[in-house]
Order: structure tokens, then C-alpha cells, then sequence
């Protein structure tokens, strides 16, 4: 059944996940997915448990690789797993601009090498009110940046997808402003909950779930989390994203997950987990996605609805 945890019998349950995931990182499963320049990406470190374990039962390898809004290859949810292979992520360099004491281009293996990395399982539900339980692995946003020199005009970090419509077939329509971009406050990006994911399920990061390296940000809808990140800029005003080019009314800044705002066109007070029957019940949406005890703080005084 597509509802049940991938067969990789480790992955039964997150206790045995976590106790065995160091085996996994250096065994055959681990190297097919590997590239062979990212020499880091081939010795990863043990990882610690997210503090945020509870008992929902995790998606499984085939839903979260084969079912995922990924448009610069296609609107269809199939898309990104038929055409993404296309990709070449080998080299991959990501350049630090802006409010920085000094602009700096770093290549995946000398990013991942200046962080341990650290394994989260976290709830990354999407603003059509489907979502999916997933393993990732990554490393801290907030203590790569703490690395970069920040100066005071940093308030805002804007984050530029990959353009490459040769092989990212779907930036060949002009839906939407390409490349892709996002952005968080930057108290924000420092949350330790917000990570740059190189991996999920023990392996590397899949192409079709934005290879090399993107952003997880674990209590905002799934557009936030930006995939193939090139750029990563510290600025001092808001940045206009994607989505507020091209729908301002529909889609914010900030998109945390909130039961109580609703979507000009459907509720998002309920979900559907990614595996499950249709005929199965939907699930209440949980104010910011579960993480209402460690974010919350971030939007004392806002009104949410209006900041949506």
C-alpha cells in the first residue's frame, strides 16, 4: 500500500531510524545516490534527533519522490519525478550577496564541510491541503549564516532558484517570473528550525525534491521552501517573492500554516496525508503546522490575517 513507510526495514519506526541511520550513510544505499565531486555529501556525520519526535508515521519514500509541486518542470505533481533527471547539479556553487561583510561562492561540499549536519523529521504540509511526514536531513540555515559576517542592514534573506529551462522544461512557459525566489525575515532564517536539506530518508537529496540543496522551513506552506537555491541574498527591505508577483492576493510573505485563514479558493482547515484513502478522514490543520510552541513568538503583535 502507498501509505505504508518505505520497505527499508530501518525505517519501521523513527526509533530504529535514528539508531541505525549512521549504518545507513555509509552503505551501498547511500553512494548510488551520491555525486562524486561532493565528497562531503559522501561522509556524512552522525546525526542528532529532532526534538520535535512524535508518533505520526512517516511517508514513504515513494510518495515523497514521486508526488510534489516542483513547476520548473511542469504543473502536473508527476512532473518533477518524469522530467527532473534531465537536471545536472554537478558542479553546484551558491553565492552569498548583499548586506555581508564580504561576498562569498561556496560549492556544496565546502558549505556542508563549515556545519556539522543535523538529521530533523519534520510535518511539511502544502497550501493545496495535502501533506506529508518527512525525514529530512540538513544543515542549520541560521549557523551558516552566523559564518557569513552579516552587517546591520541585514533584516530580510532572499533566497534565487536555479533558471535553466534546457533542462528545467517547465521554465519554458512564462507562468511565472523565473527564476523562483523566496524569502524569510531574518529572525526567521535564524530559527533553528529552518534548515537547507541535502538529504531525506538517509540518502541524497533526490532531483525531483530540489537537489542539491534547498530550503525546509518546517511551519509555512511548501512554496516557501525553495529548491535548487543558487543565491542567497541579506537585504534590508521585504523582498517580492514569486508568488506575490504573481498572485499577491492569494499567496503573502509570510504563508505560515494557520486552520484559521482560508485560501481565496478552497479551506485550510483540513489536510489530506499524502498515501491515505480519499475515503479516509481528513486531518485538523495545526496552527503553524504543529510548531505553534517554538515559532509563535516570531509574530507576537502581527495579525495573522492580515499578514497571511
Amino acid at each position: 500500500m502507498p501509505s505504508e513507510i518505505t520497505p527499508e526495514h530501518i525505517y519501521h519506526d523513527r526509533r530504529n531510524f535514528i539508531k541505525n541511520l549512521g549504518l545507513i550513510l555509509g552503505s551501498s544505499a547511500l553512494t548510488t545516490f551520491t555525486n562524486k565531486s561532493f565528497a562531503a555529501l559522501n561522509s556524512l556525520p552522525s546525526f542528532a534527533p529532532s526534538k520535535n519526535l512524535d508518533p505520526e508515521k512517516l511517508s514513504s519514500f515513494k510518495d515523497i519522490t514521486s508526488y510534489n509541486n516542483y513547476y520548473e518542470f511542469g504543473t502536473s505533481k508527476t512532473d518533477p519525478h518524469d522530467y527532473a533527471d534531465k537536471l545536472k547539479t554537478d558542479p553546484w556553487t551558491i553565492t552569498f550577496e548583499g548586506a555581508i561583510q564580504k561576498p562569498i561562492t561556496l560549492d556544496i561540499d565546502e558549505l556542508i564541510k563549515l556545519i556539522p549536519l543535523e538529521e530533523r523529521i519534520y510535518r511539511l504540509r502544502c497550501v493545496e491541503g495535502w501533506s506529508m511526514v518527512i525525514p529530512w536531513i540538513g544543515i542549520p540555515l541560521g549557523a551558516l549564516l552566523k559564518k557569513i559576517s552579516l552587517t546591520g542592514n541585514a533584516k530580510f534573506v532572499e533566497f534565487v532558484s536555479l533558471k535553466r529551462p534546457s533542462e528545467m522544461i517547465g521554465q519554458r512557459d512564462d507562468m511565472l517570473d523565473w527564476p523562483y525566489s523566496e524569502g524569510l525575515r531574518l529572525d526567521e532564517a535564524m530559527h533553528p528550525l529552518t534548515i537547507l536539506a541535502v538529504g531525506l530518508y538517509g540518502k541524497i537529496l533526490p532531483k525531483q525534491n530540489g537537489a542539491p540543496i534547498r530550503l525546509v522551513v518546517p511551519w509555512k506552506y511548501g512554496f516557501k521552501s525553495i529548491k535548487a537555491i543558487t543565491k542567497i541574498r541579506l537585504v534590508e527591505k521585504m523582498p517580492i517573492t514569486t508568488w506575490m508577483k504573481a498572485n499577491p492576493k492569494e499567496y503573502g510573505f509570510y504563508a505560515n500554516v494557520n486552520p484559521e485563514v482560508d485560501h481565496p479558493r478552497w479551506s485550510q482547515a483540513t489536510e489530506r496525508r499524502i498515501g491515505e484513502s480519499l475515503l479516509s478522514p481528513r486531518l485538523k490543520t495545526q496552527m503553524f503546522n504543529g510548531y505553534q510552541k517554538e515559532v509563535a513568538h516570531l509574530y507576537q503583535g502581527m495579525d495573522l490575517n492580515k499578514n497571511f
